[in-house]
């Protein structure tokens, strides 16, 4: 979940998975009384032996170190201590981040980490060079323009593959039981439509977020009026889709699930002092679709904005939630500029669901367990649930998983297959709306 700023005092607040970059300074053969701290625990004293570090690496380091490069990398060691999505964001990084949350870029439409020191693709996006050139969710890239990746940071790695549009960039691919394979990307400005939308038959309407940015609940009602003509003026039944969102801005959650609801508590946040904590409600007379049927889609890779909507929506018994656990992050980072060097990234909250549920670490459990089909299933090895990750928060209520023994069965689907003929999470769904029963299918 991620705040963007407001005021003066600018604080941004997201719901997003983020990736932490830890450094650690190693230090040999120094002197014992050189590096020792006379006064533990106090802070001049802390900040003194800081600074005596960064003098003899500086001074003694066996190559030159770049300006900043202390301060930037021992930032970014301190947050990556707190939790998994505390983060210091140079200045660049930060311009990243606001440009990405307003849902335009340009690159070659790819979400990436690290994994084992290689660099894998998380999701391509949709309608993207990326997407179109077949690139999967899972593959490595060992190669940017011949350069091996495996000594690249994820920042480093991101500059080299966004770049002017119509630019070109070469990458290599290795995928398992493939032989690794060159692919030459033309760059493009990637608008990220952050709602797609169809009409099933039987007048059933059909909405897939694929993340909460700015204009996503502009995107939701523009979507639904089409869907609305598109049925004659009138739907029977709805999906929304949050399978493999992996989040974005808490406001832009709060409003979607208030089309949804009337009135009432959508999520209530709690940092470390009592004066913080925040009730987001949903409008009076809110709810958009006017009563009809609703059944929210949800797998492991629906993460933060994603189940806030969806434990809004079940908890206030709105809609029946169907396929597979959630990720589980429930905590609130607030971005806090610096002044023209960088931001601050850190974890400010807790969120709970309207009946005091928190999220995090063990996600939502759907109403209905379905699995995707074999065939469409997105088979990328172990999948990784925020309770995984180290440092990260532990659940602090005793109002967690409604059926532990459900938290295993979890695999997320094919993003290519996405409301597609073999999308059985989604033919589920229908059915139920329906009117025909659908049994845990796992």
């Amino acid at each position: 979940m991620m705040m963007l700023p407001r005021s003066p005092v600018p604080s941004i607040q997201f719901l997003l998975p983020v990736l932490v970059v830890p450094c650690f300074l190693g230090l040999a053969g120094c002197a014992p009384n050189m590096m020792a701290n006379p006064n533990p625990g106090q802070p001049s004293a802390n900040l003194a032996l800081v600074k005596r570090v960064m003098n003899r690496v500086e001074t003694d380091y066996v190559v030159p170190v770049p300006d900043n490069k202390l301060v930037v990398d021992g930032l970014k060691g301190m947050l990556a201590g707190l939790d998994p999505h505390s983060d210091y964001l140079d200045e660049g990084e930060y311009q990243e981040l606001i440009s990405d949350s307003e849902g335009e870029f340009a690159g070659i439409g790819i979400e990436i980490n690290r994994d084992d020191n290689q660099l894998r693709v998380i999701s391509p996006i949709d309608d993207t060079p990326a997407a179109n050139a077949g690139l999967k969710a899972g593959d490595y890239i060992v190669r940017i323009n011949g350069e091996p990746t495996d000594s690249m940071t994820l920042r480093d790695a991101v500059d080299k593959l966004r770049g002017p549009a119509g630019s070109a960039v070469h990458i290599t691919i290795e995928r398992p039981n493939v032989r690794p394979f060159d692919v030459t990307l033309t760059r493009a400005v990637i608008r990220v439509a952050s709602v797609k939308a169809k009409l099933e038959p039987g007048r059933i309407g059909y909405i897939r977020i694929v993340s909460f940015g700015e204009h996503t609940e502009s995107e939701f009602l523009a979507a639904l009026e089409q869907l609305r003509r598109q049925a004659g003026g009138s739907l029977s039944g709805f999906v929304l889709d949050l399978r493999n969102d992996p989040g974005g801005l808490l406001d832009s959650a709060v409003r979607v699930a208030g089309d949804f609801l009337g009135d009432g508590v959508v999520v209530t946040t709690r940092g470390r002092h009592q004066d913080d904590d925040e009730t987001y409600r949903a409008p009076p007379q809110g709810d958009k679709l006017k009563g009809i049927p609703v059944v929210v889609l949800i797998n492991g890779a629906s993460a933060s904005a994603s189940e806030i909507v969806a434990g809004a929506l079940q908890d206030r018994k709105r809609a029946v939630l169907l396929g597979t656990r959630s990720f589980g992050k429930g905590s609130v980072q607030t971005i806090i500029p610096l002044d023209g060097q960088g931001a601050l990234r850190l974890t400010t909250a807790r969120y709970y669901t309207p009946s005091g549920r928190s999220i995090q670490g063990d996600g939502i459990v759907p109403d209905i367990i379905v699995l995707p089909a074999k065939d469409a299933a997105d088979i990328r090895g172990e999948i990784v649930h925020e309770v995984d990750l180290p440092g990260a928060l532990k659940n602090d209520t005793a109002r967690g998983l409604a059926n532990p023994a459900q938290s295993n069965d979890d695999i997320t689907i094919d993003t290519r297959l996405i409301a597609t003929d073999k999308d059985n999470q989604l033919n589920a769904a229908l059915e139920r709306l329906r009117g025909r029963e659908v049994r845990n299918l796992s």
